[in-house]
């Protein structure tokens, strides 16, 4: 694999060598120069490579690759040339759209979608009017490959849409499973905006000699609202719950220096009543799997973790960052901070920081090439409500993938026969040996009695909560 390569932007896709009509099209569209990670994966695309491409959402990556598929197809040949993988039906639908407009210059491209949630009928009626690009989940991708609706045997572009995402899902399996079924000689293009292990192990198994392309964007003062606090260091594991309190954030991810400040902060946390759990290093990766996914079915309201374990975590909806302590490495800042205000979301970053930190404080503000807003803790005031609790909690149903058994058996087995509303159930995580649930707090007890005295598949299974304060 090729080292990562940091683009430019602003140059004109008529220097990339597309069909006039694409041009055209490009144009009446409102392209008019490339973004920093089209200018980067265009050209080595076009001619056939192998991509691995970070960059975060939002920053022109659709286009990049529906570019080089459309490029590649043939549109006389009714077959199925290009799959793209996306980790949810929004994206999927989005990005389905993108192609169809990017498409318009040719005439009769079909782009069918087939993800999860549809009647199957349906995707099969369109399967068998002929599609040249299909855009869609993994489970459904692989249900219809299972039931010989789709074949891919014409197959020359795969992209990976949002990996790190789909990997965070539970879904490498089953990436694995549809990458297999692909022709070896194929291009695969593969989109992320972080870099996690499972991605290297995707890129072994499954790619060419990939190119690695790397977009850096500072991030949008915006989007990230920084504040600084002055702290004695005797004060700074109680100004994290101040700043808890008084901001009230649903999802926060705090960073430390040490493991045994995450322990220490965990424990000052649970002792005032706060959903806290750690992440450091040593954990095994079975408890590392369970914090993970407490922290993201929002299970957990405070994750404490050091920088080597929360590496590669991309945690949608993350409301807040608490620099417990300040990174040395002002790069390291600009990549905790990173991990708010993602898409269109706005979020908070607080960085706590003692007189001994002063010149850590000085590289951020030279890297970011402005000051630190400075505020004093006093204004940071308890609300006078509960606790910050998380809105759900988790159960763990022993049996996985393993098992056969699927997120829609779990969702089934909870508001069918257990009578639960939709509405209390949150995200289900299947493994492949352990199946997690979030359900509404206030019913956790209640379905974890139902559960373990009913079904799931027909089958009885041993459930248990995790107690994560």
């Amino acid at each position: 694999m090729t080292s990562p390569l940091q683009p430019a932007s602003g140059v004109s896709f008529a220097t990339l060598p597309l069909a006039p009509s694409t041009l055209a099209n490009l144009e009446q569209l409102g392209y008019s120069a490339m973004t920093a990670i089209q200018a980067a994966s265009l050209p080595p695309a076009l001619l056939g490579r192998d991509l691995i491409a970070q960059a975060k959402t939002g920053s022109g990556k659709t286009a990049a690759f529906a570019l080089v598929l459309l490029a590649n197809l043939n549109p006389r040949r009714f077959a199925v040339q290009s799959l793209v993988l996306c980790p949810t039906r929004e994206l999927a639908d989005q990005v389905t759209q993108e192609i169809r407009r990017l498409a318009r210059a040719e005439e009769n491209i079909k782009v069918v979608t087939l993800c999860g949630g549809v009647p199957l009928r349906g995707q099969v009626a369109s399967l068998q009017h002929g599609a040249h690009i299909v855009v869609g989940t993994p489970g459904r991708i692989m249900d219809h490959l299972e039931r010989g609706n789709l074949s891919l045997e014409a197959l020359n572009t795969l992209v990976l849409d949002e990996a790190d995402r789909m990997l965070d899902m539970g879904f490498f399996d089953d990436i694995a499973t549809v990458a297999r079924q692909c022709p070896a000689q194929r291009q695969t293009l593969l989109f992320s905006a972080t870099y996690p292990e499972g991605i290297s192990r995707l890129a072994q198994q499954f790619m060419r000699e990939p190119q690695r392309i790397e977009v850096q964007a500072q991030h949008e003062a915006s989007k990230i609202q920084q504040r600084f606090y002055q702290v004695e260091e005797s004060g700074r594991l109680h100004a994290v719950s101040l700043l808890l309190d008084h901001y009230r954030p649903v999802s926060t991810l705090a960073f430390c220096n040490t493991k045994q400040q995450c322990r220490d902060l965990v424990a000052t946390l649970k002792a005032r009543g706060f959903s806290a759990l750690a992440l450091y290093g040593e954990l095994e990766q079975r408890e590392r799997d369970q914090v993970l996914v407490q922290f993201a079915n929002r299970s957990c309201s405070v994750l404490v973790a050091t920088d080597v374990a929360a590496r590669g975590l991309d945690i949608a909806q993350l409301e807040a960052v608490i620099n417990v302590d300040v990174a040395p490495d002002p790069e390291v800042h600009v990549h905790r901070i990173g991990r708010t205000g993602r898409a269109d979301e706005q979020g908070w970053a607080f960085t706590l920081a003692s007189m001994d930190e002063m010149g850590y404080v000085g590289r951020i503000e030279q890297l970011q090439g402005r000051e630190s807003q400075w505020h004093p803790l006093t204004e940071l005031t308890a609300s006078g409500g509960e606790p910050l609790r998380a809105p759900m909690s988790t159960l763990q149903i022993v049996g996985g993938r393993k098992e056969k058994i699927r997120a829609g058996d779990v969702l089934g087995a909870l508001t069918g026969e257990a009578g639960f509303q939709r509405e209390q159930v949150g995200k289900i995580n299947v493994n492949e040996y352990s199946t997690y649930v979030a359900v509404d707090r206030a019913i956790a007890r209640e379905a974890l009695a139902r559960l373990s005295a009913g079904r799931v598949k027909g089958k009885t299974v041993k459930v248990r909560l995790l107690d994560e304060a």
